[in-house]
């Protein structure tokens, strides 16, 4: 058995793009004001900018969160078109879903431009489609992203738990549970001092993406629908 179809979060899961994040906001703070560390993007990992933005604003940086926001993705996406931080072995993995015929949807709560940079910078064609910030009102830990991403497949109801969503941090984790797919989190790569726990929501774990295969992940499916 394969999985229907998998979900990918982008930043921590694909690339290892929060170091990036963290760097942006710092820089902001150092030039604007405000109290912020290393320490504090770490504990919100996987929070929407937007909302990363007004906790600096509520902190002392001397922007709007609009202009906050679109600095901080600005500074990330120009270190990503110069070069995209893949995170070892993911793309052998999304390129082994893709041979084996199953979809590869990137969902992430980044811009569109972010996310078609990333698919652009990723083997041609392995990605079937996305879902971006711009696509859905409701954020991560909300389930529409993943609703939105199965709604994209023609998937419904029920069958997305035929589906794995593969995320990082314990926003996304959520997101993808509630939606119901069969979520396996990342646990062994991404630095983070709020990780997400090995006894958290998914279904399942991996601690780095080497020996992760296409039926590894469809065992995952079958397990959980046999239970």
């Amino acid at each position: 058995m394969l999985p229907r179809a998998a979900f990918w979060d982008m930043d921590g899961t694909l690339i290892n793009s929060e170091p990036i994040w963290h760097e942006a906001e710092l820089w902001f703070a150092e030039q604007y004001g405000g109290d912020w560390s290393e320490e504090m993007g770490w504990k919100i990992t996987g929070t929407p900018v937007p909302q990363v933005a007004q906790m600096m604003i509520d902190r002392g940086t001397k922007l709007g969160v609009e202009e906050l926001t679109e600095g901080i993705i600005d500074f990330v996406a120009k270190r990503e078109m110069e070069h995209m931080p893949w995170i070892p072995g993911v793309l052998d993995v999304v390129s082994a879903l893709h041979e084996a015929g199953v979809p590869n949807v990137l969902v992430t709560a980044s811009p569109r431009a972010m996310a078609e940079s990333a698919i652009a910078q990723a083997p041609a064609g392995v990605f079937d489609t996305y879902v971006c910030a711009e696509d859905v009102k409701e954020k991560k830990p909300d389930p529409a992203p993943y609703l939105a991403a199965a709604a994209k497949l023609g998937i419904e109801g029920d069958r997305i738990r035929e589906c794995v969503a593969l995320e990082d941090s314990a926003v996304g984790l959520e997101s993808a549970v509630r939606a119901g797919a069969t979520t396996i989190a990342l646990t062994g790569y991404i630095h983070s001092d709020n990780p997400p726990s090995k006894n958290g929501p998914q279904f399942a774990c991996v601690e780095t993406w080497d020996g992760v295969t296409p039926k590894l992940l469809g065992d995952f499916v079958r397990q959980r629908l046999e239970k």
